[in-house]
């Protein structure tokens, strides 16, 4: 997404894609205008509740935060325009920019992050990233309704002063400050509109770059444009974004080839075909996509040995290299690679956790686990089913997990593909035995990986629980927070675990494998967090 985020993710990842307009000369009156597309439809515009990465592309560039996050997970400047740490690491001043407008006229002010904050922990709005906030004062409390929401530890002094209490230092924090779920909100719109609070682009206010219009909440195309009360307006270059939803990377293709777009997302053979023009690009994602066991629902799956058995059952390699074949890579593990490096060797965090087990392809293993797994459950067969989105990429990689899974002598597996919106539904609710899930980190860390499995995490669909892993991330989280090498040593344990008990079933890293017209210039990339951020898109000749 995420979290996508991560942020959360479909299997086929995000399309997007830009078509020119206004290709006239330079002049300040010239509207710039780009069509965009994404693999996935909008679930929500409600910051609290968002947690797929179209959502979440969608508010990070309609909206702001304290910080926005530039390219290599550089902090900019966003509503905040200056501030103030304590040395502890425990206290930050926040001085807002008085110039920073919602798109009705009213200011923003420090009353919106705290009105914003306290609505995202409590328990009744049920924000699937309320965790996020762990560190900041009462956050757990609050969300464990052991605390009234007014203890969080933000205040606001005056209309532009605001004030974070941290019980612990939290080493990514700024980070957090350009994630979505951190932006404010407008108490008078978000109670004017109650329940159908973002569920559409009317039942919105802004304060970004951008206003969204056209969105009905279920519709597949929308727009956006230029927001005339941002406070830097003058930085925004284009007038208009159209989107649409396009699933079919073959469709997007065309669309390319006929120059109505001017990029497209490749999938499959298609990256074999274009990979030596002018105008690839591929860029590797701080993204796994994993097999969540649902334990509560099947209890059958609380057997390590079958849990083992179908994740050994798993060809990795062949998904990765004849199924998807876009770059992405079989999985090293559940936190990704390239996110983080030892500080003492400069080894890659994933490289030092692997568990070469959790990830490997042997089907012999796999057959002789799954027979004493079956044993040991007093069964001589297991029909599961597998949850997954409706794309192409989605269809395609589920059908061939199926093939996989049904070489075990004695398994059926049953295949859901429904739209992305209803397979995170879906998802949430437990409505699945095994489903292929999707995270991307929320920052450059690998605790926005691992955070999400501890026992009482909204994000932990497959009930899997174990004691030492969620010590190790109280740990890294708590005493170890402000020594980076003992922190790092603490997470290092919990993806061990995670990976010696099968928690999870790790299967591939997304690599995007894009075409991308080189007349649209100032694309912000992160491969963790938001992944795109539009402000400074701008079209030449």
């Amino acid at each position: 997404m995420k979290k996508q985020n991560n942020l959360k993710i479909s299997a086929i990842g995000v399309l997007i894609a830009l078509t020119l307009a206004g290709c006239g000369s330079k002049k300040a009156s010239q509207t710039e205008v780009v069509n965009m597309s994404t693999g996935t439809e909008i679930t929500t515009l409600d910051s609290s509740k968002a947690i797929d990465d179209t959502s979440l592309t969608q508010i990070s560039n309609f909206n702001e935060g304290l910080y926005r996050i530039g390219n290599k997970s550089k902090i900019l400047p966003g509503i905040a325009k200056q501030v103030t740490e304590s040395k502890n690491g425990k206290k930050y001043i926040f001085t807002l920019r008085k110039d920073a407008k919602w798109s009705n006229g009213d200011k923003v002010t420090a009353q919106d992050f705290v009105y914003a904050w306290q609505r995202t922990v409590n328990s009744k709005t049920a924000s699937e990233f309320a965790y996020l906030y762990s560190g900041i004062h009462n956050a757990d409390k609050i969300s464990a309704e052991k605390a009234s929401v007014k203890t969080l530890g933000i205040k606001a002094t005056g209309k532009y002063k605001l004030i974070v209490t941290l019980d612990t230092p939290i080493p990514y924090f700024k980070l957090l400050m350009g994630f979505p779920s951190f932006f404010p909100q407008n108490q008078k719109v978000v109670e004017k509109y109650g329940s159908k609070y973002g569920s559409s682009s009317k039942d919105m206010v802004y304060d970004g770059p951008f206003i969204q219009k056209g969105w009905t909440g279920s519709n597949l195309s929308w727009k956006m444009i230029k927001n005339p009360n941002y406070w830097d307006k003058t930085s925004v270059k284009l007038t208009q974004m159209n989107f649409q939803v396009i699933k079919d990377t073959t469709t997007g293709l065309n669309l390319y080839n006929s120059k109505k777009l001017d990029e497209t997302t490749l999938s499959g053979s298609q990256v074999a075909q274009y990979k030596n023009n002018k105008n690839f690009v591929s860029r590797k994602l701080a993204q796994t996509s994993y097999i969540e066991f649902n334990q509560s629902k099947n209890t059958v799956l609380k057997n390590k040995k079958i849990r083992q058995a179908l994740s050994l059952a798993i060809d990795r390699d062949q998904l990765t290299g004849k199924v998807l074949a876009d770059g992405s890579v079989s999985a090293t593990g559940f936190v990704s690679s390239g996110l983080m490096t030892d500080l003492n060797n400069g080894k890659d965090f994933a490289a030092e956790a692997s568990v070469p087990s959790g990830v490997s392809y042997n089907l012999q293993k796999a057959k002789k686990l799954m027979a004493e797994g079956l044993k040991e459950e007093n069964k001589k067969t297991l029909t599961l089913d597998l949850l997954n989105n409706d794309s192409d990429v989605g269809k395609k990689a589920s059908e061939f997990l199926q093939s996989d899974w049904e070489k075990l002598p004695g398994v059926k597996i049953a295949l859901t593909n429904i739209p992305y919106k209803s397979f995170l539904t879906d998802e949430a609710n437990k409505k699945f035995d095994l489903a292929l899930s999707g995270w991307a980190a929320d920052f450059s860390d690998p605790i926005s990986f691992l955070q999400i499995l501890t026992s009482d995490n909204a994000q932990n669909n497959g009930s899997w629980k174990n004691v030492a892993f969620d010590k190790a991330i109280e740990k890294a989280d708590t005493t170890d927070a402000t020594n980076p090498e003992k922190r790092f040593k603490d997470m290092i344990q919990a993806e061990k675990i995670l990976m010696q008990d099968q928690g999870v079933a790790p299967i591939y890293q997304s690599t995007q494998a894009q075409l991308w017209n080189q007349n649209v210039k100032g694309l912000v990339h992160n491969s963790a967090g938001i992944y795109y951020d539009y402000k400074n898109l701008n079209v030449t000749k």
